[in-house]
Parts: C-alpha cells; sequence; structure tokens
C-alpha cells in the first residue's frame, strides 16, 4: 500500500509514523527524485505559489514533471506591480495551470476602512486570516488535494526547521518541500543554469518578517 493511501484521508492517526518513514527514505533524494516519489503516491497533486524570489525553482521542476499541476496562487491584491507581471511572464513561460484565490475582502475596500494593521496590532490576525488563510482553505475545500507540494525550505523559519522534507499539510494532506535543503545560491544556480527570470520586488503584508509564519503552514 502506498504512503498515499486510505491510511491518510481516513485515518490521520496513522500520519506521523508513514511521514517519519518518507523522511528517512528520502534523505538522500535530490529534488527531481523527491517529486518523482511523491507523485506515484499522488492521485490529487497540486503546488502553491506565491511568486516571491526563487519560487520558479520548484514551478519548473514541477512543470517538467507533471505539465499540468495545479498551481494555487493565494493573491492577496498586495502584490507589488512586478510580482503581477512576473507571474503573468512565467504562467507564459512555463504554461501553468495557474489558479488564482483572492480574498473576498478587496485591497480597495480594506484601504478605504483603514488600511493594513501593523503586526502588533490585534487586528492583524484577522487581517492575515481574511487576506490569506480563507482563501487558501477555500483552494484547498475546492480542490481537495491530497499532496500538496510547496517551496517551504529548513532556514527560513524556527517551525519550517522541525518539518522535514515530507510532512502532515493543511486538511491531512501531505506537504512535500523538495527544496527543503536547498539555500538561496543553489537556487540562483538553478535560476542560471535554465534561464529563468526572478522577482526580487515582492512583498507580503500577512508576514510582516521573515523570520515569521503567514500560518499556511499551521493548518491542519
Amino acid at each position: 500500500m502506498s504512503l498515499i493511501s486510505a491510511s491518510f484521508t481516513s485515518n490521520p492517526l496513522t500520519l506521523p509514523a508513514a511521514v517519519a518513514s518518507a523522511n528517512a527514505a528520502l534523505g538522500a533524494s535530490d529534488a527531481a527524485g523527491i517529486i518523482d516519489w511523491a507523485l506515484s503516491r499522488a492521485r490529487n497533486p497540486v503546488v502553491t505559489t506565491n511568486f516571491k524570489p526563487r519560487s520558479a525553482v520548484l514551478l519548473h521542476l514541477l512543470t517538467r514533471a507533471y505539465p499540468g499541476i495545479p498551481v494555487i496562487w493565494i493573491d492577496t491584491g498586495y502584490n507589488t506591480a512586478a510580482t503581477y507581471r512576473y507571474a503573468e511572464a512565467l504562467r507564459c513561460e512555463l504554461e501553468l495551470n495557474l489558479l488564482v484565490y483572492s480574498p473576498r475582502v478587496t485591497a480597495a475596500r480594506r484601504s478605504a476602512l483603514g488600511g493594513v494593521p501593523r503586526a502588533h496590532n490585534r487586528q492583524f490576525a484577522s487581517f492575515a486570516r481574511e487576506s490569506k488563510l480563507e482563501p487558501f482553505e477555500r483552494a484547498f475545500n475546492e480542490l481537495k488535494p491530497d499532496v500538496w507540494f510547496t517551496g517551504i525550505r529548513r532556514d527560513q523559519t524556527a517551525l519550517r526547521a522541525t518539518l522535514g522534507v515530507v510532512s502532515r499539510g493543511a486538511q491531512n494532506s501531505l506537504r512535500v518541500a523538495p527544496l527543503y535543503t536547498w539555500d538561496d545560491n543553489r537556487l540562483n544556480r538553478y535560476l542560471a543554469q535554465h534561464g529563468l527570470a526572478d522577482n526580487d520586488d515582492y512583498v507580503d503584508p500577512t508576514k510582516p518578517g521573515a523570520h515569521l509564519e503567514c500560518g499556511l503552514h499551521t493548518l491542519a
């Protein structure tokens, strides 16, 4: 029986043991091997992206292995003009099956009602939920993925350093991070090797510090 089986969808109590086994087995695998391993067990895989710096690496790897994989983008409405142009250029170049989910409260409406609250403001958590978490949960409710590919890396936050290549993700999906052990230099070399453009003009108002979480990877 594969790791993506009834044990994941109907009995989440078995997931930690399966995840530990998977991480042990994948310890020496490269990113392409991790992707192949996960795809061979997936019925309904997706990948999430935010088009931040170096995000093209994972999208390039995945679309080579699985053309047409659904690419979920939570567009908060606060992206820079450069990010929107980059997203469109990459969508065309890699022929992304891009599915855009946006908040029900638009950036214009929020701006008129006081704008983005500061991180220490008690309203910030509500802002993050409305802008990032609710559209993400809506995407997962509609697509019902069993394997969720993500670009998280162990050197990004304290939480991510504990997760491993394979971990339990939102709605009992199997979260797979093929680039988990990569650093910025390795990502930059991949971009150069494959002639991929990058985006260095990126902001995420739901994540006011690089060491903080926006909340997607704390959902169960």
